[in-house]
């Protein structure tokens, strides 16, 4: 992503655009828009490289249903109809020309349609552009231009119905099943502009064109966005073990804890020196340990802390019975 743009999305009311950097800070008051930024970013991207419908409810951005989205324009202006975002990237062709470019578009538009959220997917590269909309009971129509022609297709299917056991979260199985039944004579097919069906040639013009976003033929080499928020201490008096995926607010630390302690020795005894340090002058405590409540590691576990007195050591406690805060000084 080299820049983003966006309007009418959350306090962002006129269009905007923003340019992304290798390191980009966003400084603001409260209330400025900096998370709805973070969640928009973190949606684009799934929609681009993991063809996801974005949940703007996922944690730690939960930005609410489309009406806590779409922005308002004030008393007489009444919320906006739809909300659009998108971002450009530029490609460097320098096998052909030295130096020539060209821009890769990937748009989204949200609309309301009746109580359902609806939406509008663009790709867009140089001459050529896909497109596929889907109104909120799930039906669909996808178009496609090449610079030979422009064709359309309403699809009868609905969109739940190309994923299966995943709720219908995915947008580019359309595009795959669409383009891939040109020989079907129930195709519905209907020519814009140009010849009466794609070409070949026009068809290898558009695979290339989702090849961007779906993996086929670009697979982005940057690190994945990892939406991420400030670490809330939430302890619990016994944890379950399960394996978990990175979360956001921390929830997963204590089962690195409780795996590290196990599988690998050495690196929990650095690991657990490290935070003894930030414990001590901190004030919070001087020992942190994972006591086991069976002998297996898929068993309960807790997470204990120990604070020194002058005279003795103490007993190693609960950390969800131990009062938490930061020891303040004064200079």
């Amino acid at each position: 992503m080299d820049q983003i743009t966006l309007s009418n999305f959350r306090c962002f009311g006129k269009q905007q655009t923003a340019r992304l950097a290798p390191l980009t800070l966003l400084v603001g008051e409260n209330s400025t828009g900096k998370t709805s930024f973070l969640a928009l970013i973190r949606a684009l991207w799934g929609m681009a490289y993991r063809q996801r419908i974005p949940d703007f409810k996922e944690e730690p951005y939960d930005l609410g249903s489309f009406d806590d989205i779409a922005h308002h324009r004030g008393r007489r202006g009444g919320r906006a109809e739809m909300y659009k975002a998108g971002f450009s990237r530029i490609k460097t062709h320098d096998k052909e020309i030295e130096g020539a470019e060209s821009k890769f578009l990937f748009k989204f538009t949200f609309t309301q349609y009746r109580t359902l959220a609806a939406f509008e997917i663009r790709l867009e590269y140089d001459e050529s552009w896909v497109e596929i909309q889907v109104l909120g009971n799930g039906t669909m129509e996808v178009r496609a231009r090449t610079p030979n022609g422009e064709w359309k297709r309403s699809l009868s299917e609905r969109l739940a119905d190309f994923v299966e056991g995943d709720g219908g979260k995915f947008w580019a199985p359309p595009f795959l099943l669409f383009w891939s039944r040109v020989e079907d004579s129930e195709a519905n097919w209907v020519s814009l502009k140009g010849p009466e069906l794609p070409s070949d040639k026009d068809l290898e013009e558009i695979f290339t064109l989702l090849g961007m976003v779906s993996g086929y033929s670009y697979r982005p080499r940057q690190i994945l966005p990892y939406a991420s928020a400030p670490v809330r201490s939430k302890p619990r008096r016994t944890y379950d073990p399960a394996d978990r995926e990175r979360d956001p607010e921390g929830d997963n630390v204590p089962m690195y804890f409780a795996r590290n302690s196990i599988r690998s020795a050495d690196e929990w005894t650095a690991l657990r020196r490290a935070l003894e340090v930030f414990g001590k002058e901190a004030g919070l405590f001087d020992e942190i340990s994972v006591r086991r409540l069976g002998k297996k590691e898929g068993e309960p576990f807790q997470i204990q802390v120990r604070k020194f007195g002058s005279a003795s050591k103490g007993p190693p406690r609960n950390l969800v019975d131990v009062g938490y805060g930061i020891n303040v000084r004064s200079v």
